[in-house]
Order: structure tokens, then sequence, then C-alpha cells
């Protein structure tokens, strides 16, 4: 009796001592397994952040004054309103492509989601074509249609509606919004189609049940189970276009000039590189609490919706 005593004891201390190592084995292994992407992520964007960080508070010496720390760059943002100015039209234009563009494409990921049938690969497919082209092709491709002498002004000639070509259609913030709407639609599309294809049919079929019309069932059910789909497709959008700067200088022209048009120019003619990484971190800043306060208000309009 004892002997089964002291071997049942034996197994529940082995027992115990296994359930010990195995959190910390899993815990070595998952680490070990983020570890190529994480230092891979330290590399390419925490070590070029903070470079440009450092690079933001430098101030270049002379061969009479060696270069030292400053401030100099951040007041020289803030006190002049040009640059705010610009930092501020970069974001309302981000968000005015990103709310075009979720409004646009939540109806099409819905059709695909809910009654593409067989054929939502094909529909996806479709899709991501502009994804097969270059960036710059599809911005010269709008600066051909909206252009003086582009299809736009030829089409509306030709068809008596108008007795010259409109300057209206190019070089202004319409056309970088439209141009942006384009270029970014299918980056909000996929995750929208993935969030509506996880739903299950259940959930809908219930609610029509208990007595939901359609427009409510889709804005108590369908809709708050999309916004997780609805807002990373926002963010994924809003971030990088409030710091483009290629096709505000093809199609916007002075009046559509972006915060990333001025960056880049300091990186590049101007050569002033501790501006730019002021700009930079500034727009870095200000970006990411807009970026909170747009996924905050998402997912509150989707309470507000229930």
């Amino acid at each position: 009796m004892a002997a089964v005593e002291l071997s049942n004891a034996a197994r529940s201390r082995g027992l115990k001592s296994r359930l010990a190592r195995e959190p910390l084995a899993g815990w070595l292994s998952g680490y070990g397994l983020m570890a190529p992407a994480m230092i891979l992520l330290c590399i390419g964007v925490l070590g070029p952040c903070l470079l440009l960080a450092f690079s933001s508070f430098w101030m270049n010496g002379t061969p009479l004054e060696p270069g030292h720390m400053t401030l100099a760059h951040y007041v020289r943002f803030f006190s002049n309103p040009f640059y705010l100015q610009l930092l501020i039209r970069s974001i309302v234009m981000s968000l005015v492509v990103t709310l075009a563009i979720v409004v646009l494409s939540f109806p099409i990921a819905y059709l695909i989601a809910m009654h593409g049938g067989r054929w939502r690969m094909t529909w996806i497919v479709i899709i991501s074509l502009p994804f097969w082209t270059s960036y710059l092709l599809r911005i010269f491709a709008w600066k051909v249609i909206l252009g003086f002498n582009g299809v736009v002004n030829s089409s509306l000639m030709a068809a008596g509606l108008i007795s010259q070509p409109l300057d209206i259609l190019l070089y202004n913030p319409f056309a970088v919004v439209l141009t942006l709407t384009h270029a970014w639609m299918p980056f909000v599309v996929l995750p929208i189609y993935v969030s509506l294809m996880k739903i299950p049919p259940e959930l809908l079929e219930a609610a029509t049940d208990l007595g939901d019309g359609p427009m409510r069932r889709f804005l108590r059910v369908t809709l708050p189970l999309a916004l997780p789909g609805v807002a990373s497709g926002a963010l994924l959008v809003f971030i990088p276009t409030v710091g483009d700067y290629v096709t505000p200088m093809m199609v916007g022209g002075p009046k559509g000039t972006m915060i990333g048009t001025i960056i880049a120019a300091q990186f590049g003619p101007a050569n002033n590189w501790p501006l730019g990484s002021a700009i930079s971190v500034i727009t870095m800043v200000a970006v990411g609490l807009a970026a909170l306060l747009l996924h905050f208000a998402i997912f509150r309009i989707g309470r507000i919706a229930r």
C-alpha cells in the first residue's frame, strides 16, 4: 500500500513538474518563432524611426561651428502657418479619401460576400487587378483621363455639352482625392469582405426569426460584425495617404499639395534633412492621434447603429 502511495506521489510530482515546464517551453517557443519577424521589424522600422527622431533634433554644423542638438526645426514648423495648414489639409484630404473608399467599398464587399456565390473568387481577382499594374501608371492614367485634352473633356466636347475643355478637373484637391480613392480601394474591399464572410448565417437567420427586417438586421448584426474589417481597411488607407507625395505631385498641382510633398522636397532638392525629419516626426504623431480617433469613431458609430 505504501509503495502504491509513493508511486502516486511521484507520478503527481512528475505531472506538476511537467505542467510547470510546459508554459515556459510554450513561452520560449512562441517568442522563438516571433524572433525573426521582430528582428526584421526593429531593423527595418524601429531603427529608421529612431534615426529620424535623432536627425530632427540635429543642427548641421559649419566649418567654423560643429553641429549640435536643437529644437529649432520644431520651432520653425510650428511658427510657420504654411506647414500647419498643409498638415491639416493633408489629414482632411486623407479622411475624405478614407470615407469615400469605405462608402464605395462596403456595398461591393457585401455583394461579393453575401451574393457572390461561386463567382466570389472571380470578383476578388477583378478587384485586385489594379495591383497588377504600377502605381505610377495608374496615376498617369488618371492624368490622361482628367487632363485638358483628356478623355473626359474630349467626350464632353464631342457630346456638345461644353464648348471648351474644363480646366477644373486636374491639379486640384479633387483630382488627388479621386486618384487616391481609385488606387487604394482594394485595400478596404478585401478586409470588409473577410469580415463579412466570417459572419455565421445562423445569426442572420435568428435576427429574421425575431422579426428584424433587412435594414434592422443589417444595422444590428451585419454592420457591427463587419466593423473590424472597416476599421482595419480605413486605417490601411488613412495612414499612408497622409504622407503620399507622388499623387499630389502628379495630379494635385499647387492647390493639391500635401505634407508628403514638402517632406520629399526637404530630403531632395532642399537638402535639409533635419527639417524634413522634424516634419516627418510631427506628421507621424499627428497621423497616429488621428488614426486612434478614427478607430474609436468607427466603433462608436457601430454602437449607435445598434
